[in-house]
């Protein structure tokens, strides 16, 4: 579909070709749909899911905690709320607790069962994953149903932290046409990111790059393709024009934006790693088609406007509206 609507914005003059050759590279977050990660939240939400996995198998448990870890739960936030955090530690050392008795009952009753083992182990890695972690590890558990999420720090001030998988996004420097839109696992380094971006961009257009403009944060890049790239902030070496189209490379942030705010990259809902990479395409995809409509609705403002030019002076030469009725 992305190259679909690539296609069909060269047709429409939405961007021209030689424009495929000179693009800007830059990454940003795709955040799933799952709730702020807390450790009172995680571990509740884990026993309610193991109790009632238990119950749809007819595993019979000695004890769910439901009840029980739902209070804790509760006093752990309040307790946050009003810092008291000795207290709100001590709640949720009791949530580790009865988390830790419902996947150990579990395991006990499941064992030697092919069938159940099967149907729990996903489930119960999970809960073993959860209960080993600690605040200071790295590739951490932040939700029950979306285990793929990472935790990104893109150094912005109204979300210092932000979960999903961080996408790189490539764009005509001079139309603002997306050609790639690549999600990757984990949380990688920006310039480790544009090798693989940088390809999908020369699939897609069909045309390898010629320049490739990025900020400072692909210092130290993978790319070894025939393509130049430009780091914001160069100055030595630079013609008239490349000066011209790195002062543009700031244009990626308002195109993201539109993709956050006009399409779905601001909240992915789709399941896991897949889905993370779809909904990047459709995104890119719907924002060209947004572009191409842009367009067309522009070039048929300006054919009314001649032809209403024409309809207003009728002792206009007959060369010039019959130019404006062509064009209708």
């Amino acid at each position: 579909m992305l190259k679909t609507s690539v296609e069909a914005a060269l047709d429409s003059g939405t961007a021209k070709p030689n424009s495929l050759e000179r693009i800007t590279v830059d990454t940003t977050v795709q955040p799933k749909a799952i709730a702020h990660p807390t450790d009172s939240r995680l571990h509740l939400k884990a026993i309610q899911i193991l109790a009632r996995q238990a119950k749809r198998y007819g595993v019979v448990l000695r004890q769910s905690h439901a009840r029980l870890a739902k209070a804790a739960a509760v006093r752990a936030g309040r307790y946050a709320h009003a810092r008291q955090f000795r207290r709100m530690r001590r709640e949720l050392k009791r949530l580790r607790t009865y988390l830790g008795r419902v996947f150990r009952d579990i395991s006990r009753k499941i064992a030697g069962n092919g069938e159940l083992e099967a149907r729990f182990g996903r489930l119960l890695g999970l809960v073993e994953r959860l209960l080993a972690q600690r605040p200071k590890d790295k590739n951490k558990l932040y939700s029950m149903h979306a285990p793929e999420v990472a935790c990104i720090s893109k150094g912005k001030a109204r979300a210092p932290f932000e979960f999903g998988c961080k996408v790189g996004i490539a764009t005509t420097n001079r139309e603002g046409l997306v050609l790639a839109a690549k999600s990757f696992e984990g949380n990688p380094y920006d310039g480790h990111t544009l090798a693989a971006t940088v390809d999908q961009a020369a699939q897609i257009g069909g045309v390898e790059p010629d320049r490739i403009y990025v900020d400072k944060g692909y210092r130290g890049h993978d790319y070894a393709g025939s393509g130049s790239v430009m780091i914001a902030g160069s100055k030595r070496g630079l013609s008239a024009t490349m000066k011209r189209e790195l002062k543009r490379r700031s244009a990626i942030e308002a195109t993201i934006g539109h993709m956050k705010s006009d399409g779905r990259l601001d909240r992915n809902f789709l399941l896991g790693h897949a889905g993370d990479a779809i909904n990047a395409l459709l995104v890119a995809a719907g924002h060209n088609l947004r572009l191409i409509l842009a367009t067309l609705a522009l070039w048929r403002a300006l054919i009314l406007l001649a032809i209403a030019a024409c309809a207003a002076k009728p002792d206009t030469s007959s060369r010039r509206c019959g130019t404006a009725a062509s064009m209708d």
